[in-house]
């Protein structure tokens, strides 16, 4: 498998991993409620994630500053993707209010949502590849190994 191909696929694959992690701990923080995170709960995971990884895989400060930037293009996306919809569930329920599902609509929210993604995707997988790439051999081997065991194996509290 080309070299690329093989980092862009562990691109995809961290980026899926690192908004998963922020998701879970987004909904965790505030399960059962449909508030949103304040900018100081956002600066304060993301100090906690970072200091997470930096613990797990002895993270220097250039990559330490790389994550930084990594979690920021994140934030962006999730915004992005979070921009226009303050009740997503009620979006949802629109669909199928009426006698018939309303696909019309549907695909406007899959095109939107698509349209963010493919906006902030070429920030997110730079700032993961440059982040990725900052790290020595045996931090790659480690994150690798990290991401083999699923999520709560190596990344959970702790």
């Amino acid at each position: 498998m080309k070299t690329w191909l093989k980092r862009t696929l562990i691109a995809l694959a961290s980026t899926g991993v690192l908004l998963g992690g922020l998701a879970a701990c987004s909904h965790q923080r505030h399960h059962g409620s449909h508030a949103a995170m304040s900018e100081a709960e956002l600066v304060q995971l993301k100090a906690r994630f970072i200091q997470k990884a930096s613990d797990k895989l002895d993270l220097d400060a250039a990559q330490q500053a790389r994550l930084g930037v990594l979690a920021d293009a994140v934030k962006d996306q999730r915004a992005a993707l979070l921009a226009g919809t303050p009740n997503p569930r009620a979006d949802l329920q629109a669909l199928v209010a009426g006698p018939q599902f309303d696909r019309s609509r549907a695909l406007a929210l899959v095109e939107g949502k698509t349209g963010a993604l493919r906006d902030k995707a070429p920030a997110v997988v730079t700032a993961l590849a440059d982040f990725y790439d900052s790290l020595k051999p045996e931090q790659q081997q480690k994150l690798r190994e990290l991401m083999a065991r699923g999520r709560g194996h190596g990344w959970g509290r702790g």
